[in-house]
């Protein structure tokens, strides 16, 4: 593994990839990984000769200051995360890999202020994108950014962020993006809780009661055997918000394509629930999401 912190260290990593005709693979990250993260990184491994990894706790992303100070950024642990997840992958393919880990300042990405603007309505003007004004420009500011540096062959993203994807997709295109964009499942904690950095910060108490996050989710799929897409909606905001600590900012259940809410479940050949839910007394901001049709 090999950690850099500027643009130029990561471009001649790069450049020394193309010039031996070698793939690479992006996974980019804000810190803090966990097993979701490995899986990503996994997957990357074993699917491309480079992988970049970054890790950058993005400023353009956050429409909350305090969210963004309280960010965990545990850099160190990272690289042992990434290091053993190296030595795993290898030792099952028996073939050497690179990783560079790309850990730049905030001062290197931006050195002066990014103003582009990116729109991708409807997908990035609902649910996250409605409550969190500027968040999907800022992501996209940095993942194009990311992507131009790394030219990667296969760019790796977790479906816990799945509006994040479907923005991502829309950003692809509009820019110009000629490569594979790769989604990884949801990696879930033994009770179920989708795996995420904002885990960390929780209580043993607030954890446990988080569960019931992914509990009603996956009754909800049965659920839908049987019930409306109005009856389904109803029952799981009503059911969360029932548990003492939880409370539901939106739950929707959307075209998995457009993110256009459904009435009815013929409406679209793949449907998605998306959900944010507040934990805790702090609160804690956990998304998740779970696939209908």
């Amino acid at each position: 593994m090999e950690l850099v912190h500027t643009i130029s260290e990561l471009k001649d990593a790069v450049s020394n990839a193309r010039k031996a005709n070698l793939t690479i693979g992006l996974v980019p990250t804000m810190g803090a990984l966990h097993a979701g993260h490995a899986s990503l990184i996994h997957r990357s491994i074993g699917e491309n000769d480079v992988t970049v990894v970054s890790v950058f706790v993005n400023p353009t992303q956050f429409n909350d200051k305090t969210d963004l100070a309280n960010y965990p950024r545990t850099l160190e642990a990272d690289c042992q995360l990434i290091e053993e997840t190296e030595s795993e992958v290898e030792a099952s393919i028996a073939v050497t890999r690179t990783v560079v880990v790309f850990a730049p300042s905030v001062q290197e990405i931006y050195p002066e202020p990014d103003t582009r603007q990116f729109s991708y309505p409807p997908t990035d003007s609902v649910m996250e994108g409605a409550r969190r004004p500027g968040h999907f420009n800022g992501v996209c500011q940095i993942v194009s950014r990311l992507f131009e540096m790394s030219d990667p062959d296969r760019a790796y993203f977790g479906e816990k962020d799945f509006q994040q994807i479907a923005v991502i997709r829309a950003m692809m295109h509009d820019q110009g993006f000629n490569f594979q964009l790769v989604p990884c499942p949801i990696v879930r904690e033994e009770s179920g809780l989708a795996m995420s950095s904002r885990n960390t910060v929780l209580t043993e108490k607030e954890r446990e009661t988080a569960t019931a996050i992914s509990q009603i989710l996956f009754q909800s799929q049965e659920l839908s055997k049987s019930l409306s897409v109005t009856e389904v909606q109803k029952h799981v905001v009503d059911a969360l918000n029932d548990v003492e600590g939880l409370e539901v900012e939106y739950f929707e259940i959307v075209d998995a394509t457009s993110l256009l809410p459904v009435n009815n479940w013929s409406d679209a050949e793949h449907i998605q629930g998306c959900i944010t839910v507040y934990c805790g007394q702090r609160p804690v901001r956990l998304i998740d999401n779970i696939n209908y049709r």
